[in-house]
């Protein structure tokens, strides 16, 4: 890291992936910003989508506009309510090679997958195919090995169903690879398993859950993230530490949500300490996001003999 302490670097920037509507992005802002914490500090925001970029600018930025350069990195900049410059890249590649801290949160549920079945002439990517009814379409299983079951399929598979999201697998390793050379940490949060989930890609739409071979397009997708896998990406090379993936229920329990509850319980009303209980139960309990939602983070393996000090808080 250059020689800077891990807790003080100069200049940093903190890098979201995949920031929805920008809402995690301000409160940790706005966090930062109550412990003095912004100086040098920027914030980047990979995001495909221009429609996501302009809301996520209305509700971070005091200002901001977009890029007519073909040549810059960055497609949108702004300055935020902080004052700290924002900047929106389309690719995690563009973004600055400084000390980052990077947050995924719901982001690598939502990466495209290849899905496998057993059958009895061995794992078999499942495809899709034009269905019988014009503008349907259908799951098939392959007649044959794919590429990617050649790939992707380890001798020791044994599940009947099992998903591999190659991309996330390339992302995780590219975070990696910008940890060891330049510093910084990551922190994943994500619907997920440690490699004993089956079949479990569906589709969202209105909050329900919708057939996801039905007018494609207009539903949201996801796949529980495969934390093993991740983890196992992650580590190739030893350039980085992984801690976790413990569940939610785990990491804030030891984050204190707790004392933060019994804080806010003594000023609420009657209507906002329903709204607490309510709240607290569907982050906590197993039943809800407690157990299903993980957190699995990632520090420099050069710093090993500080964290063996000094445990990574939420996973110690």
């Amino acid at each position: 890291m250059s020689g800077q302490k891990p807790g003080c670097p100069k200049p940093f920037q903190i890098l979201e992936l995949g920031p929805g509507r920008g809402s995690l992005s301000q409160d940790i802002l706005r966090v930062f910003s109550h412990f003095q914490s912004l100086k040098s500090c920027s914030l980047a925001l990979v995001e495909a989508s221009p429609y996501l970029a302009n809301i996520q600018a209305r509700n971070l930025c005091s200002q901001s506009h977009n890029i007519t350069n073909s040549s810059s990195l960055f497609y949108k900049e702004g300055v935020g309510l902080e004052g700290i410059p924002i900047r929106w890249y389309s690719r995690l590649e563009d973004v600055p090679n400084i000390f980052t801290i990077v947050i995924a949160h719901e982001f690598f549920d939502a990466l495209p997958i290849h899905k496998f079945q057993k059958t009895e002439y061995g794992y078999r990517e499942i495809l899709i195919d034009i269905g019988e009814k014009e503008g349907s379409f259908r799951y098939i299983i392959a007649r044959n090995d794919t590429p990617a079951s050649k790939a992707f399929i380890q001798p020791s598979e044994s599940r009947d169903h099992f998903e591999v999201s190659p991309e996330s697998l390339l992302i995780i390793k590219t975070i990696a690879n910008r940890l060891e050379s330049f510093g910084g940490l990551a922190l994943i949060a994500d619907y997920g398993h440690c490699g004993e989930g089956t079949d479990t890609f569906r589709a969202f739409k209105k909050h329900k859950l919708h057939d996801p071979l039905v007018e494609p397009g207009k539903a949201d997708l996801t796949a529980d993230v495969d934390f093993l896998q991740l983890k196992e990406s992650a580590l190739e090379g030893d350039k980085v530490l992984a801690f976790g993936p413990v569940t939610q229920r785990d990491f804030l329990m030891k984050m204190g949500i707790d004392h933060r509850y019994n804080a806010l319980e003594k000023n609420a009303s009657k209507e906002q300490l329903e709204a607490l209980k309510f709240s607290y139960s569907i982050m906590v309990d197993e039943k809800h996001m407690g157990k299903r939602f993980k957190f699995m983070s990632l520090l420099p393996a050069t710093m090993k003999n500080i964290l063996d000090k000094y445990p990574v808080v939420g996973f110690s």
